[in-house]
């Protein structure tokens, strides 16, 4: 890595942000944990949700075979 000579402050965080590698497995770890976190929370309103959709196209399944 070569070194850069600072020429200001908000230059030298441009480069240190650019510098930065890390960032986007960080980022994808923190948006599953909330998915995670969501879908435990809304648990019940899913299952209720996906348990109407199925009777839905069931029901609707059953009238295309008739």
């Amino acid at each position: 890595m070569q070194k850069k000579k600072k020429t200001g402050t908000l230059k030298g965080f441009r480069t240190f942000l650019q510098e930065e590698e890390g960032m986007g497995t960080v980022e994808i770890i923190l948006i599953i944990v909330v998915l995670i976190g969501l879908v435990i929370i809304f648990k019940t309103q899913l299952r209720s949700l996906v348990n109407t959709v199925f009777e839905k196209i069931t029901q609707d399944s059953n009238t295309v075979m008739s």
